[in-house]
């Protein structure tokens, strides 16, 4: 393997959680419709914050929403007070009653015979797209393709879903590959 100094510039880090996160997960397809779900709601309590502070509270969130099990998730609505208390998680109104509307939304979709993963994976014809990245710089915070998906999520009655919020999603998810053109984990 190529030499791991490398890395994407935003995991040269002395965070080893961050590392871990960039080596291991993030830009790999994520397939499962619960991954997919976990992952878009993890990128929503992201926005405006540093993904080092989402990784310290992952696990909290799991736990909170049920290992993100949308099927639980979306029954959560009575639980937002004791979310709101939890000081192990970010407690956002906005963004928690957000992940919990759009696991009702992901039901829906389901219901019409799409599961999420299909439902994401065909914007990009079930093929990661690979963007040219010679550096940190040349990653875009949203593209055509990430607008038209916020746009669709919304028109499903997706919450909290910007074109930045599922840029980056996809990003993570595997839809898109970001990784720096030198970075190892390409």
């Amino acid at each position: 393997m190529s030499n791991l100094s490398h890395r994407c510039h935003w995991a040269q880090s002395t965070n080893q959680q961050l590392v871990t996160y960039h080596d291991q997960e993030w830009g790999k397809p994520h397939l499962e419709s619960q991954e997919l779900f976990s992952l878009l709601s993890l990128e929503m309590m992201q926005a405006g914050l540093s993904w080092s502070t989402i990784l310290k509270k992952r696990a909290a969130f799991m736990t909170a929403f049920h290992q993100f099990d949308y099927h639980q998730v979306a029954k959560m609505k009575p639980e937002l007070p004791d979310l709101l208390q939890n000081a192990a998680i970010i407690r956002n109104q906005r963004k928690l009653t957000a992940i919990i509307n759009n696991a009702q939304a992901v039901i829906n979709l389901e219901a019409t015979g799409i599961s999420f993963s299909d439902f994401l994976w065909d914007y990009v014809h079930h093929q990661t797209i690979k963007h040219d990245v010679p550096d940190a710089t040349a990653v875009p915070k949203t593209i055509p393709l990430t607008d038209q998906v916020s746009r669709d999520l919304k028109q499903r009655g997706f919450q909290f879903t910007g074109p930045v919020v599922c840029y980056s999603f996809f990003q993570a998810a595997g839809l898109i590959n970001d990784h720096e053109n030198q970075c190892p984990f390409r």
